[in-house]
């Protein structure tokens, strides 16, 4: 898929629930366009996100039907819905963010959204970020890959950032986005959680803090 004129892409693979980093690159490009024709990377934020939980980050994983060590196309990743792995991931969010202050305001929504069984996992992360997009108001355009290409020529107007993002322990710097978490006094300020953390802790007040 090619770039639009004068319009700035940001390539990237799928993400469930991206983190902060993600949404304070994408707010500076005009598309989003998802890499969908690579292969499955294992420990990656493709099916794994961070939340901040009281005794430090926690993890959600989505598990896979061939598990993760597979070599399949992007596209055709499936989830293994034998396991209930969606009322774990959102009971430990209601545990997690039920004393956050924006937490009430977007429960019920969120909640219906972790009862609707998909297959694909790419499914599932696109809606995952349509919803967090439609709360702090992004309308950046999304697109996927029409085929997969390992270099984009430069002066495309493409920022290829694929796999520039990994779960790895981050620090707080200068660049670093800066909230009230729930469990701070107790954790200390875990940085660039999944973009749930700063919704649910700053609400409408996510898109001047990702500025």
């Amino acid at each position: 898929m090619a770039a639009e004129t004068n319009k700035t892409t940001l390539l990237i693979e799928s993400q469930y629930f991206p983190n902060i980093s993600f949404y304070k690159t994408l707010i500076n490009h005009d598309i989003l366009l998802i890499e969908r024709y690579e292969h499955y990377q294992k420990v990656s934020f493709r099916n794994r996100c961070y939340i901040a939980g009281p005794n430090g980050s926690i993890l959600l994983s989505v598990p896979l039907a061939r598990g993760k060590n597979q070599r399949t196309v992007m596209k055709d990743v499936r989830i293994s819905n034998d396991e209930k792995w969606q009322a774990l991931h959102w009971k430990t969010l209601v545990s997690a963010y039920r004393r956050s202050p924006w937490f009430e305001y977007y429960e019920d929504e969120l909640g219906r959204l972790f009862t609707r069984e998909v297959t694909y996992l790419l499914d599932w992360n696109l809606m995952c970020l349509e919803w967090a997009n439609k709360i702090i108001g992004i309308t950046t355009p999304v697109i996927f890959t029409d085929e997969y290409h390992k270099i984009y020529e430069a002066g495309k107007d493409i920022t290829d950032a694929r796999d520039t993002m990994q779960p790895s322990p981050k620090e707080v710097d200068e660049d670093t986005v800066r909230y009230t978490q729930v469990f701070q006094e107790r954790t200390g300020f875990l940085p660039d959680m999944s973009i749930l953390d700063l919704i649910f802790c700053e609400g409408k007040r996510s898109i001047e803090l990702l500025r």
